[in-house]
């Protein structure tokens, strides 16, 4: 993937999650859950002060830290690799999910979730690209590594 690729990618999942995170901020209030589909699936707005699960709740500086070492990591990644390496996209997930999710915690002092399953923490759009983004990183790892690469 050539680099400005890459970071369209990247800009694109940030202005999404920015988009559906405002939606939910200017249109529900804290704790609001619309039925999407009952019981189910809902639109629940949490303000999430911690980092997966909740965890770590009002640790937002310890969680900027980690999250610019993430930023820092895949970036030294996605110079050091070739530009076609199949690694290259889910590294633009994470790295897009990580930074719309870094908005929310620089600018509200937590993260806008909205996501509900209601067997499932609620989590947003950004959670969903940085979870894809590793989980297409372990997938491919395993098939190089069966391959002998």
């Amino acid at each position: 993937m050539k680099r400005p690729f890459f970071y369209l990618i990247v800009l694109a999942i940030i202005l999404l999650d920015q988009t559906f995170k405002a939606l939910i901020n200017s249109k529900m209030f804290p704790g609001q859950t619309i039925p999407v589909l009952k019981n189910f699936f809902h639109l629940t707005y949490v303000q999430n002060t911690g980092a997966a699960f909740g965890i770590l709740a009002g640790k937002q500086w310890f969680l900027v830290l980690v999250v610019m070492l993430v930023i820092l990591f895949i970036m030294y990644f996605h110079f050091r690799l070739s530009e076609f390496d199949p690694l290259q996209l889910p590294m633009a997930f994470i790295l897009g999910g990580s930074l719309g999710n870094l908005i929310d915690r620089l600018r509200l002092f937590f993260v806008v979730d909205y996501l509900d399953l209601r067997v499932w923490p609620v989590f947003n759009f950004a959670d969903v690209m940085i979870n894809l983004g590793v989980l297409l990183i372990v997938v491919n790892v395993l098939f190089r590594h069966r391959r002998g690469e």
